[in-house]
């Protein structure tokens, strides 16, 4: 064909030829310069073993921190182990529960919340199998990991619904998590405490009384947020909105894909996984992950309304919480579209709903 064309269309056709091989040649070399920048390597705390991290296992195993340039490190440690790794700078972010953000916020303004992708756990208030119900724990020992951590801000809001005050319990601290809260029940050490799922389902199994369900409760808030250092933020805003994509996208593909969500959490905490699968189920059913990430007033004015005691109380009373909650970076997402991209049109709804509801 080339041979029955003039010289003009030769010449247009090695044009054409040539004008494609650079742009392939300009491709491959961009996908070459790609391939060689270095992941920027952090680390991230996660402050529990349950539901509450499952989007940052499922953004490390499904690569999306990889996809956003980061070579994470996920380093456990309970509280108040996240906020020390964030304060000396071993770590860039946590997923802390809002009371514990708000409560170490207020001592000293360092730290700040820039997004909430998570209402609460399924968490359980497992008691002895003699307990008759709330009622009868007064006098009793309530096991927490450490007094004013969420366990024991959860207990009061459970214990609250039967009448009781903290002062009506005695408080065991136990110290590590929810597997040694329930080795405590176990043992008998103490006569109650709250367990998350799935570990309560194999305590409920063996006759221990579930007492009652912080999920049951809408007017109790235990949601978690995205907490950084200040500095850490302003000297490099692009990696806490990488977190925040990553984290968002590992949030699609838990609802979208329950047997690599399944897969993805047992890499990091062997379970059960029929167990598991429960959980997961009833996290769907609900819609517990945050498509929107913005941390609503609600929740925090129920901090504000349900502190752990008065030194607490009058310590959160004193602060301005606009101060280290922002959800600006929410706003912004929402504002360039990158919800609606991932979730689709129909998330403008939630977007505008949450918008309102949103701590400002």
């Amino acid at each position: 064909m080339v041979l029955s064309m003039g010289v003009a269309g030769r010449n247009a056709w090695t044009g054409r030829i040539a004008a494609c091989l650079v742009l392939g040649a300009g491709l491959l070399l961009h996908q070459a310069r790609a391939q060689s920048v270095p992941l920027q390597k952090i680390t991230i705390n996660y402050p529990t073993r349950t539901g509450q991290v499952w989007p940052l296992y499922l953004a490390k195993e499904g690569g999306y921190f990889q996809k956003y340039g980061l070579d994470v490190s996920l380093v456990f440690g309970v509280h108040p182990a996240g906020i020390a790794m964030l304060v000396s700078g071993q770590a860039v972010m946590t997923t802390y529960t809002l009371e514990q953000s708000m409560v170490a916020s207020s001592k000293d303004g360092s730290l700040v919340a820039l997004g909430s992708p998570f209402k609460k756990s399924l968490f359980s208030l497992m008691a002895q199998k003699s307990t008759a119900n709330v009622r009868s724990l007064k006098g009793k020992r309530i096991g927490v990991s450490q007094i004013g951590d969420a366990p024991y801000n959860y207990t009061i809001g459970l214990i609250g619904k039967a009448g009781l005050t903290p002062r009506d319990v005695e408080w065991i601290p136990i110290g590590g998590d929810v597997s040694s809260r329930a080795a405590a029940l176990a043992g008998g050490r103490v006569d109650a405490t709250m367990i998350t799922a799935p570990v309560y389902f194999k305590l409920e199994e063996q006759g221990y009384k579930n007492l009652g369900n912080i999920s049951d409760y809408d007017d109790i808030y235990a949601p978690s947020v995205y907490l950084f250092k200040k500095s850490t933020v302003t000297a490099n805003p692009k990696l806490a909105e990488a977190l925040m994509k990553a984290c968002a996208e590992a949030i699609k593909r838990f609802y979208d894909d329950k047997a690599f969500a399944i897969k993805a959490y047992l890499t990091w905490d062997k379970q059960d996984p029929a167990e598991l699968e429960r959980t997961y189920d009833h996290y769907a059913k609900v819609s517990t992950y945050e498509r929107v990430p913005y941390v609503l007033a609600p929740a925090v004015q129920y901090i504000l309304d349900h502190p752990a005691d008065e030194k607490i109380a009058a310590q959160l009373r004193a602060f301005d919480f606009r101060k280290v909650i922002d959800n600006s970076m929410v706003d912004r997402l929402v504002k360039e579209g990158f919800f609606e991209k991932l979730f689709g049109p129909g998330i403008k709804e939630e977007e505008e709903r949450k918008a309102k509801l949103a701590f400002r």
